[in-house]
């Protein structure tokens, strides 16, 4: 006769049910291998994780670009140059700088010619994402301030101009930038990623326009974009930028750290596939062993259910069921320690958690299908068994 699911899901469970203790023993053997294979995904993956934020910080999407000069002077960029970056599809942010060629002083009684080495920059209000720059004090450039005369001082500007910080509760401090007075606002912190703007104090783009004779043309531009399209985004900057003059239009090559990040992913992801395979494959061989056991075991059970009229096909489900059945269980319990280990130690860590979907997802159908697959031997020998050799088994 025919087994309904739920006589096959009984079946499977009789022999752990009997064997309480053999059967904890060989699904602890399938967790090890689940959790281990969860635990060598889950910690590489939030350690590149909180590896990849690091990355991010060196400017890995950061591209910068220049006129090339063109005789005595560079060429200068279209002052539309932002507008038709911004088109581009994977760029995420453009902003820009351009060099008013005026002189800054801390008092009209310094020399008009001596601007201490510092460049007075006219800046967007959207500069500092872009640059990943952030302030030390006081405010940046926003649309409200960009149109008057204030500026906000790079770290190396500020110290220069003796303004290590902004006084609480008192008047903005002044400088003077073709001889005309701004007002301080803020100071950056050290931006890396663009140390130019460290030894330059920076005006509102309007200001700049307005005030200083700024004829409204970019010096540099800082484009953002998706990682994975960075070499495409590269390769259309020129002649997006300035579609007369590509040639004269230069763009830095990708960040070294771009680079150094796709060798981690590369070799993590190879890591990651060896480590799983070979933890299933203890798991698989440790229920396959416990399988060819039990069937040794309960031989004169296979001989008296033959004998009570089970086919050898209801014999091999049996048993079948029954390694499935253990690498289930097995499976849940390595699921939920994997999880557990990697997010202790990730939080212990200070990293981000991160566990691959596919992690613990695969965890338990690998389980399901290695119980399978170490089954059919077993399953296929005790159906083999005639229920003269069975009975007769001491």
């Amino acid at each position: 006769m025919r087994l309904s699911p739920a006589d096959v899901v009984r079946l499977g469970l009789l022999g752990p049910r009997t064997r309480k203790a053999r059967a904890a023993l060989s699904a602890l053997g399938i967790a090890i291998g689940i959790a281990t294979m969860i635990v060598v995904t889950g910690i590489p993956a939030s350690s590149g994780r909180a590896l990849d934020a690091r990355l991010a910080a060196l400017g890995t999407n950061l591209l910068r670009v220049q006129p090339v000069a063109e005789g005595d002077k560079p060429a200068p960029l279209p002052t539309e140059a932002v507008g038709m970056v911004t088109r581009i599809g994977p760029v995420t942010r453009v902003s820009a700088v351009a060099n008013v060629h005026a002189i800054v002083r801390r008092s009209d009684l310094v020399d008009e010619h001596d601007g201490s080495g510092l460049t007075v920059l006219a800046g967007r209000t959207d500069l500092l994402p872009a640059v990943g720059g952030r302030l030390l004090a006081g405010r940046f450039l926003t649309d409200a301030t960009e149109r008057f005369p204030v500026a906000v001082l790079g770290a190396a500007a500020a110290a220069r101009l003796g303004y290590d910080r902004l006084p609480a509760g008192a008047p903005a401090p002044l400088v003077s930038i073709g001889n005309r007075w701004f007002s301080v606002t803020g100071i950056l912190a050290p931006v890396p990623l663009a140390a130019d703007l460290d030894q330059s104090v920076i005006v509102g783009w309007d200001a700049a326009r307005r005030l200083l004779g700024f004829d409204g043309h970019p010096t540099v531009l800082y484009v953002r974009s998706a990682e994975s399209a960075v070499e495409d985004v590269r390769a259309v900057l020129p002649a997006t930028v300035n579609p007369r003059l590509p040639g004269l239009v230069q763009v830095s090559r990708p960040s070294d750290a771009l680079a150094a990040k796709r060798a981690a992913a590369n070799a993590f992801g190879a890591l990651v596939l060896g480590l799983a395979g070979v933890s299933l494959l203890v798991g698989g061989v440790g229920v396959a062993n416990t399988m060819v056991i039990s069937v040794l075991e309960r031989r004169r059970e296979i001989g008296l259910r033959r004998g009570l009229g089970a086919h050898r096909g209801q014999i091999r489900l049996q048993f079948l069921a029954e390694s499935v059945a253990l690498s289930t269980l097995g499976g849940v319990a390595g699921t939920a320690l994997g999880v557990t280990a990697v997010f202790a130690y990730a939080t212990g860590q200070s990293w981000p958690v991160a566990i691959p979907p596919w992690s613990a997802a695969g965890g338990l159908g690998g389980a399901v299908l290695v119980g399978a697959v170490a089954g059919v031997y077993p399953a296929i020998r005790a159906a083999r068994l005639t229920p003269v050799e069975a009975l007769a088994a001491q």
